[in-house]
């Protein structure tokens, strides 16, 4: 892997919305991408830009089988020979049968790649059998937590003690309730089995506190139901000052590399 002899552990996004998202994740022995949401020519003009070769990927990690999470999966997967882990129900309801190394994963069951620990998080979405990921890296813990209606006990426990964490900010209430989605459509992304508000994610940063993490990436934001000043203005009074530690992964630019130390 391409960026063995130089990384400890470090972040990046290509890009994260409701028109595609995917992750990066480098340690010393292992790159992986958990989704691809978007479709290969900008998947990989985007990694590019972050001086990745597809090529160099170990793995591609699903978190569930919804088109802004699997658009460029397969595409990718095969022309550059990438093993994909997922669960059942991905698998299912993802219509992912071309790809001939795919990885059958359990919910609450960790496992690993190369030097990375990964441990697949049940959380309550609209999708047949969804996770979200806590990935270590050496002393390093990473949190996944986009695409959930609600936070759940299991999810304050799990996902406790991270030093970066990508979080879903993915509506403001008001502009959600004003916008122009359909009642059916507000009623979804705003219900138990949607997507987290900015208020949500502020209650759930305040339970676990910032003083460990280093990084934290606000995600998932709607374009018609959230601005990124927003998401920043509401995470911002739990920072202490460090407001360098919040990063807001766009659906156009994503983050750049961001190293844990």
């Amino acid at each position: 892997m391409s960026l063995s002899d130089t990384t400890v552990t470090r972040i990046a996004s290509l890009g994260s919305g409701s028109k595609g998202n995917a992750t990066l994740i480098a340690s010393r022995e292992a790159l992986i991408m958990v989704d691809c949401g978007l479709g290969i020519r900008d998947a990989t003009a985007r990694m590019a830009r972050l001086g990745i070769a597809p090529d160099a990927l170990d793995a591609i990690l699903l978190t569930h089988e919804h088109g802004d999470h699997i658009r460029g999966v397969k595409s990718l997967a095969r022309r550059y020979d990438i093993p994909v882990y997922g669960t059942a129900g991905t698998w299912l309801g993802g219509k992912l049968e071309p790809i001939s190394d795919y990885r059958f994963i359990v919910p609450e069951k960790p496992f690993s790649i190369a030097d990375l620990d990964i441990d697949p998080v049940t959380v309550p979405h609209d999708a047949r059998e969804p996770v979200q990921f806590v990935v270590t890296a050496g002393q390093h813990r990473i949190g996944l937590l986009t695409d959930l209606g609600h936070v759940t006990p299991h999810i304050r426990q799990r996902f406790t003690g991270c030093d970066a964490l990508f979080l879903e900010c993915n509506h403001d209430l008001r502009m959600l309730a004003e916008g122009p989605y359909p009642f059916v459509l507000k009623r979804r992304v705003g219900g138990d089995w949607g997507h987290l508000a900015n208020t949500q994610a502020k209650e759930l940063l305040a339970f676990w506190g910032t003083d460990r993490l280093q990084h934290i990436v606000a995600s998932h934001l709607s374009d018609k139901n959230n601005l990124p000043e927003l998401a920043f203005d509401a995470l911002r009074p739990l920072l202490d000052g460090a407001e360098e530690r919040l990063h807001i992964s766009t659906q156009t630019h994503g983050i750049e590399w961001q190293t844990l130390s």
